[in-house]
């Protein structure tokens, strides 16, 4: 039976090393940055710059700002180069929902496949001082840094979500679940993940 797990996330709550364990145990393809050749394929714009704009342009979205975005990517759109990338990041998150099983990892795949009954839509989250401690851990970032560094990174991933659903980023009710990564652990959240996503 074919199953679809999006997972929503605060910035180092491990949503994402998450969702590569669901996938992996359930031996179903895992997406989030793997999209981001295909969307390139899709808009013509650079995989680096769609990564970029992907959380960071529906801030930024002044006339400006998108022309020069525009002209570095070799691109010139007549609309405006953040929608033009979420609308074929949507075009393709529902096909791959269509296609097979897999888990998509952010990039409003919860909205965007929010009337699908075949899909666990779920959301991580943690402590500041737990995610505080992972980034240090994994990217590097100084005491003095990383929060800012996650107040930036969850700032903008709301204002995209929001911008986009028209609905509140993190929210519970646009979830089937919400889960702490912190208090229960990773690997009792990949279980529950699967344990509900076989279930439902």
């Amino acid at each position: 039976m074919k199953k679809v797990i999006t997972i929503g996330r605060q910035f180092g709550s491990g949503g994402h090393a998450i969702g590569e364990a669901v996938a992996k145990q359930l031996g179903i393809p895992c997406y989030d940055k793997e999209m981001l050749e295909q969307i390139a394929a899709e808009t013509g714009f650079l995989p680096e710059y769609i990564e970029n704009a992907s959380e960071y342009s529906s801030t930024n979205n002044s006339i400006l700002w998108n022309l020069a975005m525009s002209l570095k990517s070799g691109v010139v759109p007549e609309e405006n180069p953040s929608d033009v990338i979420y609308f074929a990041q949507a075009k393709i998150i529902r096909e791959l929902a269509d296609r097979e099983s897999c888990v998509i990892v952010g990039r409003c795949g919860d909205y965007i496949l929010k009337d699908r009954t075949d899909c666990l839509h779920v959301f991580i989250c943690a402590d500041k001082q737990s995610r505080e401690k992972r980034i240090i851990e994994r990217y590097g970032d100084s005491v003095k840094t990383v929060e800012k560094h996650i107040d930036d990174k969850d700032s903008r991933r709301r204002l995209y979500y929001s911008h986009y659903t028209d609905r509140p980023w993190g929210a519970p009710e646009n979830y089937h679940i919400t889960l702490n990564s912190r208090a229960l652990g990773e690997e009792a959240c990949v279980r529950e993940i699967i344990r509900l996503a076989l279930e439902k």
